[in-house]
């Protein structure tokens, strides 16, 4: 067997893994939910922002599914950029926060949105916020697409647009992972709660 071949073998057995586990999730939000939560988000983000010309900065990765939804539906004149920071670097739990990419758009003197995929416990979205302010941003607003309904999230900091409360269980779709996979999966789903 080539090394090729052997390659390609282990990406089909790992294929089959993952469709295997989603096979076993449970959908929570579906497609065309999800859609109307967009359109839904994309009206309250326009009737605020419309004449502000904001920069509108996705959170990478899993804010790429919802920005993109948003920014579509968002006719008036905008910039685009992105920022990548991180607690979870492919784990499931959040260590300290690490920056790969700060916003290349100058920020001074102007308004920002943030989108990103979910509002967790809020620690990577409050800091970016607040690197955005100590970057002379006027007025910073958040945007996300889901927010997990839990108790344990950071003190003063809340998004102003949210798209749709799920239960606090480990979800994917619509930007959010699993080891890097399904961001790309129409609707919100669980991974199965253990017993």
């Amino acid at each position: 067997m080539t090394q090729e071949s052997s390659l390609v073998s282990a990406a089909r057995t790992r294929a089959a893994e993952l469709n295997e586990l989603f096979a076993t999730c449970d959908c929570l939000v579906d497609a065309e939910t999800m859609q109307a939560v967009y359109a839904r988000l994309a009206d309250q983000i326009t009737h605020v922002l419309h004449d502000r010309l904001p920069v509108v900065l996705a959170v990478m990765n899993g804010g790429l599914i919802p920005a993109g939804a948003l920014l579509s539906r968002l006719n008036f004149p905008l910039e685009i950029g992105y920022v990548h920071a991180t607690r979870y670097r492919g784990e499931t739990q959040g260590g300290a926060l690490q920056w790969l990419a700060l916003p290349q758009i100058p920020l001074a003197e102007r308004e920002v949105l943030i989108i990103d995929d979910v509002f967790d416990e809020g620690v990577t979205l409050k800091s970016i916020a607040a690197s955005c302010r100590d970057a002379g941003a006027m007025r910073v607003w958040v945007a996300v697409a889901t927010n997990k309904v839990h108790d344990h999230k950071v003190s003063d900091f809340l998004p102003d647009f949210v798209g749709i409360d799920v239960p606090d269980r480990f979800i994917l779709g619509e930007g959010l992972d699993y080891n890097g996979f399904f961001r790309n999966v129409q609707g919100i789903y669980a991974l199965p709660q253990e017993n």
